[in-house]
């Protein structure tokens, strides 16, 4: 079989945590304060993945409101004891600053499906946990520890303590188990047993170009641990030219017939300014076990963008358009903001559209009507149809690019102060902290008072976008305002430019009245057409 192309799950999905039951793999990826709460892929050969479930879906189990941007749920693992799975995973309500408040749960199913439990409380006192479950039946809890006095480390280590399921509670001593390597920012932690030893796969050098894999082992689950010979077994902090960038944050899964590949996190940046516009991404290596018994990536540490797996990657369904309606409800592909009550933001109407109902202004972190799917190509177009009819400049909805409140493009159908309706372009880029909209905006374009519009976007490489309207009865879609640096709705300019901005680039639907008045815009349908022209050198365009 010819090799696939990294990442095996593009665009946003951080995070990667791998599991095989039987021949069915599982990732389980970040989605921070996007809602439904966490990403859980499945496949059959680790090529193809299809979105399976997205299993906090209930406000007992999660509500993000008021959270911070890049907050939200953090490095869930997903894991199997051979009765039913589990799943933990971080709660972070604010990470800026001295202190990072995020609580630790643990819920768990008889299948992937579901039904997925109420949270088990486990601890705040760190972030990135991990369930192992040992071969004597013990269950053990590993994360992270954040130290606010800095001493030495922010990032303080590796904890370990007992998980007693009967209890729903950790029990007995919690014991420091690793304090990382030099390189510093320990986190993410996995624990694995083979062949007598425990071996413990961290996450270093914070999420961005010096981030990486490292790997100790120890005889005890608890210490102590010694360092892998090569330290870090993945990573491109060194290697600067490489395709997949940004390596790091690991988990490790066996094959039925015995080989063993590394699920990883990955950004590929474009432009000289080096901006990952399509986020933090899963990709996959191909490892192996030396006669050391030590673990190696193949050809590594340096990830390789084409490696053999098991199937053939299907090209032609990563390039296919795609036609959303609604009639039969949201599509998997689209997510909301951090309300665990979508009913309050959107429904589908008697005639089968995306109903929005107007709440906070873009960029609220309570409340707002946002509805939009990944970024997944670097070259797209995307288009919708919309009826709206607002009354005033405080009622907008349109067809939004997003990041986060700091970082995004909006064509709004809007109206004048004295209800004249028209077209506006909001923007904002690199805004943080103050979170203002860009002046000037560009000329509003005055539109009649009734009828449909259509509203598309193209993005270029990542790096330029150009707005489109059309007035209904209108075949031809014309330019509006001008062309914009798509590539700030990246990592690297969320507010956060290193090491603090963790989601990725959004596009979808939006709708505010900041009247209180619940204004309601309707979208017929929405298409997302991925584009190859030729922009980007690491989809073999």
């Amino acid at each position: 079989m010819p090799p696939i192309r990294n990442p095996i799950l593009p665009g946003f999905n951080a995070d990667p945590s791998i599991l095989r039951v039987g021949n069915d793999y599982y990732i389980a990826t970040s989605t921070f304060e996007w809602f439904p709460g966490v990403q859980i892929y499945h496949s059959k050969d680790l090529a193809n993945w299809d979105l399976v479930v997205r299993p906090l879906t209930r406000k007992s189990q999660l509500d993000m409101r008021g959270a911070p941007d890049s907050c939200g749920v953090w490095a869930p693992c997903l894991t199997h004891d051979g009765d039913k799975f589990w799943l933990v995973y971080t709660y972070v309500t604010r990470k800026d600053g001295s202190f990072k408040d995020s609580h630790n749960y643990i819920v768990s199913a008889p299948s992937i499906e579901g039904p997925w439990s109420d949270p088990v409380y486990a601890n705040s006192s760190g972030f990135d946990p991990s369930l192992f479950h040992d071969e004597d039946g013990r269950k053990w809890f590993v994360n992270m520890m954040w130290d606010h006095r800095r001493r030495p480390r922010a990032f303080a280590g590796i904890a370990l303590q007992e998980f007693d399921p009967a209890a729903g509670k950790l029990v007995g001593p919690r014991k420091n188990i690793f304090p990382g390597s030099k390189l510093d920012f320990v986190e993410g932690p996995h624990v694995y047993k083979r062949n007598g030893w425990y071996y413990l796969l961290t996450a270093e050098g914070g999420t961005s170009y010096t981030h990486a894999a490292t790997l100790a082992r120890s005889r005890d689950i608890s210490g102590p641990y010694e360092l892998h010979p090569q330290t870090h077994i993945l990573t491109s902090k060194d290697a600067p030219g490489a395709a997949l960038q940004k390596a790091g944050h690991a988990d490790v899964v066996d094959t039925p017939d015995g080989k063993t590949y590394i699920v990883h996190l990955t950004g590929r940046p474009v432009g000289h300014k080096r901006r990952c516009v399509l986020g933090r991404e899963t990709a996959i290596q191909e490892a192996y076990w030396g006669t050391d018994d030590w673990l190696y990536v193949k050809n590594g540490p340096v990830p390789s963008l084409y490696v053999d797996v098991p199937g053939t990657h299907d090209d032609a369904k990563y390039w296919a358009a795609q036609h959303y309606t609604f009639q039969n409800g949201l599509h998997k592909d689209f997510q909301w903001l951090r309300t665990p009550e979508p009913e309050r933001i959107f429904s589908i109407s008697p005639q089968g559209s995306l109903a929005l109902t107007g709440r906070e202004s873009i960029g609220s972190w309570f409340e707002q009507s946002l509805v939009a799917r990944r970024q997944t190509h670097f070259s797209y177009d995307a288009e919708t149809t919309i009826s709206f009819f607002p009354a005033d400049e405080r009622q907008f909805s349109g067809l939004v690019a997003y990041y986060c409140r700091y970082n995004f493009f909006y064509l709004t159908v809007t109206a004048h102060s004295d209800g004249q309706r028209e077209l506006n372009i909001m923007r904002s880029e690199n805004s943080y902290p103050e979170g203002k909209l860009d002046v000037p905006w560009p000329e509003p374009v005055p539109i009649p008072n009734e009828g449909k519009v259509r509203l598309a976007l193209s993005i270029r490489g990542g790096m330029r976008l150009q707005f489109f309207y059309a007035l209904e009865g209108e075949r031809e879609l014309r330019k509006i305002g001008p062309v914009f640096d798509a590539s700030i709705l990246s990592d690297e300019c969320g507010g956060h430019q290193a090491h603090g901005s963790f989601t990725g680039a959004f596009v979808g639907v939006a709708c505010s009245d900041i009247n209180g008045t619940a204004a309601s815009a309707e979208f017929g349908e929405f298409w997302y057409r991925p584009v190859k022209d030729g922009g980007d050198r690491y989809e073999g365009l």
